[in-house]
């Protein structure tokens, strides 16, 4: 059984805008690429004609994908999250307790997931061991280096 795969509406959208961009544009963009390379003759010792061909298959075979992301994924609503616990679709403000540090983190689905916009995974050891705890909780975190402990300082709609 395949995973699920969770979208905020924005990853969806950002996705189904990439696919179009790639159906009605790159398609097309990539088809004449093949034309002018077809023009210069021997196929067999073209290098033009065997890059666009490359081309043309990570061009189907990324529109493929978007087209079964699209198809499988699961749409997290963030505007109905409910805020009194951090759930994918949330905003999650956190206090690491040993230095005072404070950071603010979106959860999203693996897809969307990007650290350096504030987006973490649902997936990943913060993002994951954050999931159904409420403000006020001090939750502590294994990761990679040994373990951090949190309190969640505010819980929000993206």
């Amino acid at each position: 059984m395949a995973e699920e795969l969770l979208l905020t509406k924005e990853g969806y959208e950002k996705i189904k805008a990439e696919h179009e961009e790639l159906v009605s544009v790159t398609r097309a963009e990539v088809a004449e690429k093949l034309k002018e390379a077809r023009a210069f003759g021997d196929l067999s010792e073209n290098a033009e004609y065997d890059a666009a061909k490359d081309e043309q298959a990570e061009v189907e075979a990324r529109i493929l994908k978007l087209e079964n992301m699209m198809r499988e994924a699961k749409i997290i609503d963030a505007a109905t999250a409910k805020r009194d616990r951090v759930n994918v679709g949330t905003k999650v403000t956190i206090k690491n307790v040993k230095t005072n540090e404070e950071f603010t983190y979106a959860i999203v689905g693996a897809t969307e997931a990007d650290p350096f916009e504030g987006k973490i995974s649902n997936d990943s050891a913060v993002g994951g061991g954050l999931l159904g705890h409420k403000t006020g909780d001090v939750v502590e975190i294994e990761i990679p280096d040994g373990s951090v402990t949190y309190e969640i300082i505010k819980i929000a709609k993206r």
